[in-house]
């Protein structure tokens, strides 16, 4: 029931996860006390207390690695990750989602792919990529759109993630009106679940939104919204709210409302403090412009202090604006001129910042991206090391099972036939060993290999009882496409072992195609006695009780 209630009734979810505790310290049963750890991250991580969601994230973990499946792992992987980058721990998130694609890769989940893509929004999101971060939200959309399985409640708040990133980003990117459009996915898509844990905050983006595109009176419509929400308990939204509402009063000339409203705000704001007070102290000394230009002065001069406090310089270079326009009203020519060289300066200042700070960014995007590249590196050397590591198991397997081929020449005296044999064998050998050095070689190469090893077997080991027959699309350049070495040949040797074998006369069939303009299908025919008589004569067989298959196994 708590699993259910993070995203519907955060307080219920609390009263629940309270008794379970207390049933915890009678019954320290893990799995219990798993799920607990479990369902206590996820609340508190909708709550915004995120140094507590990550503490019990790894109460989580440490069981998870004594009991958990590969499933839980990536799951928890996933959620961890968000935590995280809330706690702006990139590289900590960025592990934490390698270690779910690994998992994912070996053992494929459709829905935690959905929801691993949209972390990797997130993640480039807080780089400033924005055109990866959008990449993977749309990604991350089409994916959903085409999802099988039926959708959970958990899967509705990733889906709401993706349409809070994608007005994130279009909001960056200076399009508030698909901000907006993808706010309101949000909204529509909670208010329908009945997911009321954020829904003050996406209340606030769609007010901000609107707020952006200067339509006052939407704004304030989802900005009272987000007031009237009892269960997002953040005071922060709410306190962005008031702020926000009592700045639209104020351009609809409603002042006595907006400045009851600053009132209410002021007070809630704990998080960037500063550059939030000085937004309220400049509305208000915009108000009081009106009627005391002395009062409007102290409330500007209280938004630069805060401004400067909170080294917000382009909120900075407004208020001295502001500034030096009220005293050349007034007629105060030199505080005017001053405050305007002040103006200047700080126009100045914010410009380095904002290079600096590009900077900056694209220093971090930078080594973020060189990180990803060499552990993609790194995944390829091991990848390569394996492959070379399992065609090393393949030549005295290939070796061993060729070597029948020429035991009835080498005993029978016939040494025509046996000189024939292990020249022809020699130079299979030699491709052999040769290719096993490379990942991959040409498919002008594989078939060359395959008709060498073929032309042994039917004219020597199964002389006229095997025939064979190689076809390639005239559209695929042999020469060119590449294909991994020695990846056919287990094939063969099967459909010749189990299924030719036991038959007077057999053919095999290989044919090449494009399947699509990456991908080459290669389709081995027999026309032997099939897979449940192979297996019956096998069971037969009592040297066969300890055969292990290893060419299929390895490919």
């Amino acid at each position: 029931a708590a699993a259910e209630l993070v995203y519907t009734d955060i307080s219920k979810a609390q009263k629940y996860l309270a008794e379970i505790l207390q049933i915890l310290k009678d019954y320290d049963q893990p799995d219990f006390k798993l799920n607990f750890n479990l369902n206590m991250a996820l609340v508190e991580n909708q709550l915004y207390n995120y140094n507590l969601s990550e503490i019990h994230f790894r109460l989580a973990l440490e069981i998870l690695g004594e009991r958990g499946d590969v499933n839980q792992l990536a799951e928890t992987y996933i959620d961890y990750a968000g935590t995280l980058l809330n706690l702006d721990q990139a590289d900590r998130a960025r592990f934490y989602l390698n270690q779910a694609t690994k998992y994912l890769e070996a053992f494929p989940d459709n829905r935690l792919k959905i929801r691993l893509i949209c972390r990797e929004g997130f993640y480039h999101l807080k780089f400033s990529n924005y055109p990866k971060a959008l990449k993977a939200f749309l990604d991350c959309e089409l994916e959903i759109q085409n999802m099988k399985e039926v959708p959970d409640l958990k899967d509705y708040h990733f889906f709401t993630l993706v349409q809070s990133g994608l007005g994130t980003i279009y909001g960056l990117l200076n399009d508030p009106e698909r901000s907006v459009q993808s706010y309101l996915n949000v909204v529509d898509l909670c208010e329908k679940m009945g997911m009321r844990s954020r829904l003050s905050w996406h209340y606030l983006n769609v007010g901000n939104g609107y707020m952006a595109m200067q339509d006052f009176e939407n704004a304030s419509l989802y900005f009272k919204k987000a007031i009237k929400v009892v269960d997002d308990l953040n005071q922060q939204t709410r306190a962005l709210a008031y702020a926000n509402l009592g700045y639209c009063y104020l351009n609809k000339g409603q002042h006595n409302e907006a400045l009851e409203l600053f009132t209410m705000a002021y007070p809630l704001f704990k998080d960037r403090r500063e550059k939030n007070l000085a937004n309220i102290e400049w509305w208000r000394g915009k108000i009081y412009e009106e009627q005391k230009a002395k009062k409007a002065l102290k409330h500007y001069f209280k938004a630069l202090d805060f401004a400067k406090k909170g080294h917000e310089y382009r909120q900075a270079t407004g208020i001295l604006k502001d500034i030096a326009e009220l005293y050349a009203k007034e007629l105060d020519f030199k505080n005017a001129y001053d405050y305007q060289v002040l103006y200047n300066q700080a126009v100045e200042r914010f410009m380095f910042d904002e290079r600096d700070n590009q900077i900056n960014e694209m220093e971090i995007r930078f080594t973020a991206e060189r990180k990803e590249k060499e552990a993609e590196m790194f995944k390829l050397q091991a990848a390569g090391l394996q492959l070379k590591a399992l065609r090393a198991q393949m030549n005295p397997h290939f070796v061993f099972n060729a070597l029948n081929s020429v035991q009835n020449y080498i005993t029978s005296n016939d040494n025509t036939q046996a000189a024939k044999y292990l020249a022809q064998f020699a130079h299979l050998m030699r491709q052999s060993l040769e290719y096993s050095e490379l990942e991959v070689i040409s498919l002008e190469k594989e078939v060359e290999f395959l008709r060498n090893y073929l032309d042994i077997n039917m004219n020597l080991r199964f002389e006229d009882q095997l025939r064979y027959e190689i076809s390639i699309d005239e559209e695929i350049e042999e020469d060119i496409y590449g294909v991994p070495t020695m990846i056919i040949q287990p094939y063969v040797e099967n459909a010749i072992e189990h299924g030719i074998r036991s038959k007077r006369m057999g053919t095999i069939k290989i044919d090449f195609r494009l399947y699509d303009e990456n991908t080459i299908l290669c389709v081995v025919e027999d026309d032997g006695i099939g897979r449940n008589k192979a297996k019956e004569l096998q069971m037969k067989n009592p040297s066969f009780k300890d055969h292990k298959s290893m060419g299929t196994r390895i490919t």
